[in-house]
């Protein structure tokens, strides 16, 4: 009897997809960033803020993936990005193909950073590569602290985490050390940010981390 792994020759050819992707949007200095949380962990709020904060410096692009409607993207556009709604028609990730039809349809060339908003959730976009230089993921406080014993890969995975909605923490008990420590268990490499969109509190040093991603991506497409 033959037994066929769909899984694997399914996330084995869209690897082979992404890396081509990533090459492409290397050599042309373009940073792709896959921006990954639960539905209402504030993506979005945190790329009008970073986009209005940035616009002066760098040409931002940000293709919205949702299941439906075209609300995100509005926001994304009225705060000076480039962008584009990407409806999966009920698929519960972005993958390179959807990825790079997203891009093409935008028309990234020019762009220093696009943000990729996938769809919300913390399980299926960890599983699949989009073609990004870096992933990011937010964890509201809200949420609780114990996400990364839950979902172990999207810690993995991702090389920043932001923990967001800091200024409503104390009405969660929401203990960041406990939640660095486990990310950190998973990830030792992972860089943490301690954010709120409401108060300010941390965007500095996000927006930073964004500068520096931006130019070493610059760096290395020479």
């Amino acid at each position: 009897m033959r037994i066929i792994e769909l899984k694997a020759t399914v996330t084995a050819s869209n690897d082979r997809d992404a890396a081509a992707l990533r090459g492409e949007l290397k050599s042309k200095g373009t940073l792709l960033i896959n921006l990954m949380a639960s539905p209402g962990a504030g993506k979005t709020t945190l790329l009008e803020r970073t986009i209005r904060d940035l616009s002066g410096e760098f040409k931002i692009g940000v293709m919205e993936a949702d299941v439906d409607s075209d609300v995100d993207a509005l926001r994304a556009e009225r705060a000076g990005a480039k962008a584009i709604q990407v409806h999966t028609g009920g698929m519960c990730h972005m993958d390179a193909g959807m990825t790079r039809r997203g891009l093409e349809d935008m028309g990234w060339e020019g762009t220093d950073i696009i943000f990729l908003e996938n769809v919300g959730n913390l399980i299926c976009p960890a599983e699949f590569d989009t073609g990004a230089g870096k992933k990011v993921m937010l964890l509201s406080t809200p949420e609780g602290d114990d996400k990364p014993l839950k979902y172990p890969l999207m810690f993995r995975e991702s090389d920043v985490l932001i923990i967001s909605k800091t200024d409503v923490a104390p009405y969660f008990d929401f203990d960041f050390d406990k939640c660095v420590e486990r990310a950190r268990k998973l990830n030792p490499n992972i860089t943490v940010f301690r954010l709120s969109a409401k108060t300010g509190e941390g965007f500095e040093e996000w927006e930073n981390w964004l500068r520096n991603a931006a130019a070493e991506w610059k760096g290395a497409k020479e």
